[in-house]
C-alpha cells in the first residue's frame, strides 16, 4: 500500500511538472529564446548562464569561443529562459526514470501498468534527443514541431497513467460497464475528436515554428480577404522554413480550418457523451472538454484581436495542452472494459528474473 501511495505521488508530480515543461517550452519558443544557449546540454560550455557570463571576460574562454562560432552573443534573459526549460525537462526525465525503476522493482504488486511506464521512458528519451536537435539544427521547423509533439505525447502518457492509477483506487470502477448504445456512439466520436485535436495541435506547432501566426492579423478574414493568396506547396516543405508571405498565409489558414474541424468533432463527442451516458466520470470529463474548448477558442480569438501578445500566445499553448488532457479523460472514461479485463490488459504478469 505504501508503495502505491508513493508511486501515485511521484506520478502526480511528474504529470504536473510535464505540463509546466510544455508551457515553459512554448514561452521559450515564442519569446525567441530557443537559441539562448546555442550549445547543448550546457550554456556556452557551462552549467549556468551566470558561469558563462563570467567566463566571457576570460581571454580564450570556452564561452567566448562558442559565441564566436555560433554568431550568437550571450543574452542573459534568453539564456536563463532556455536553461530553466532544460533544468525542468531534465528533472522530468529523472522522475520518469524513477517511476520506471519503481514499476520494475515492485512488479509483483502491479502498482502501475508496466508497458505504459516503459513507453513513457522511451518517449522521454526521444524527447531529449529532439531537444538536442532543436538547438544543434538551429530551430529547424520540423524538429521544433516534433519536439513539441513528443512533449505533448509525454504529457498524455503521464495523464493516462494518472487516470489508470485513480481508477485502481475505486473499488466499483464507475464507467466500466459493458458497451451499450450510448458507448457504441460516444466512443468512436471521442476517439475521432482525439485524432482531430492531435492533428490540429500538429498544425499549431507548425504555425508556431514558422512564426506564421501574424500572417493573418484579423478575424474572421485574413488580411481583409476571405481567401488571400496562399502557397500551400511551399507551406509544407518540411525541411525548410516558410519565408514568403503566401506560404505563411497558407499555414495560418490551414490552422484556422483545422480549428473549426477539431472544434466540431470535440463538440459532437462531448455532447453525445452527456446525452447518452449518465455515469459521473463521463459527465465530468465531457463538461471538462466543453469548458477547455471554450477557453481555447476564446484565447485564440483574443490573441488575434489583441495583436498576438506573448502572454496570450503562451496561454493558447497551455490551453491546447489542457484541452488534450480533457479529451483523453473523456476517452478513458468511455472505455467499456470490465475491471478484470482492464487489469489483465494493462498489468501483464512479468516473470521474475
Amino acid at each position: 500500500m505504501r508503495h502505491a501511495v508513493l508511486f501515485r505521488a511521484l506520478a502526480l508530480t511528474a504529470c504536473s511538472l510535464c505540463l509546466l515543461v510544455v508551457v515553459l517550452g512554448a514561452y521559450v519558443r515564442l519569446s525567441a529564446a530557443g537559441l539562448g544557449c546555442p550549445d547543448w546540454p550546457g550554456c556556452y560550455g557551462h552549467l549556468t548562464p551566470a558561469a558563462a557570463a563570467t567566463d566571457m571576460h576570460i581571454a580564450g574562454g570556452s564561452a567566448a569561443q562558442i559565441a564566436a562560432r555560433s554568431g550568437l552573443p550571450l543574452e542573459m534573459g534568453k539564456a536563463w529562459r532556455e536553461m530553466l526549460h532544460r533544468y525542468a525537462a531534465s528533472t522530468l526525465g529523472l522522475l520518469i526514470l524513477c517511476l520506471t525503476v519503481m514499476t520494475l522493482l515492485w512488479r509483483r504488486e502491479r502498482i502501475a501498468p508496466a508497458r505504459l511506464v516503459l513507453a513513457l521512458l522511451g518517449i522521454v528519451l526521444m524527447q531529449g534527443l529532439f531537444g538536442m536537435l532543436t538547438v544543434t539544427w538551429r530551430l529547424n521547423p520540423l524538429i521544433v514541431t516534433l519536439h513539441l509533439l513528443f512533449g505533448l505525447t509525454t504529457l498524455s502518457l503521464l495523464w493516462w497513467l494518472m487516470l489508470e492509477l485513480m481508477q485502481r483506487r475505486e473499488s466499483s470502477r464507475p464507467g466500466r460497464t459493458p458497451a451499450g448504445d450510448g458507448v457504441a456512439l460516444a466512443r468512436p466520436l471521442a476517439l475521432l475528436a482525439l485524432v482531430a485535436l492531435a492533428l490540429q495541435i500538429a498544425l499549431g506547432g507548425w504555425t508556431s515554428s514558422n512564426y506564421a501566426a501574424i500572417a493573418c492579423p484579423d478575424l474572421p478574414t485574413c488580411q481583409g480577404r476571405w481567401w488571400p493568396d496562399a502557397d500551400f506547396h511551399s507551406a509544407y516543405s518540411l525541411w525548410h522554413a516558410a519565408v514568403d508571405a503566401p506560404a505563411l498565409v497558407a499555414i495560418h489558414l490551414t490552422h484556422r480550418i483545422g480549428a473549426m474541424v477539431a472544434s466540431a468533432a470535440l463538440l459532437a463527442a462531448a455532447l453525445t457523451a452527456l446525452w447518452r451516458r449518465r455515469e459521473p466520470p463521463v459527465r465530468r470529463s465531457a463538461i471538462a472538454v466543453l469548458a477547455m474548448l471554450a477557453l481555447q477558442l476564446t484565447l485564440g480569438v483574443s490573441m488575434v484581436l489583441r495583436g498576438f501578445p506573448l502572454w496570450l500566445a503562451t496561454a493558447h499553448n497551455a490551453g491546447a495542452a489542457l484541452l488534450l488532457l480533457a479529451t483523453l479523460w473523456l476517452n478513458n472514461s468511455l472505455r467499456p472494459l470490465p475491471a478484470a479485463a482492464a487489469r489483465s490488459a494493462w498489468f501483464p504478469s512479468i516473470p521474475p528474473p
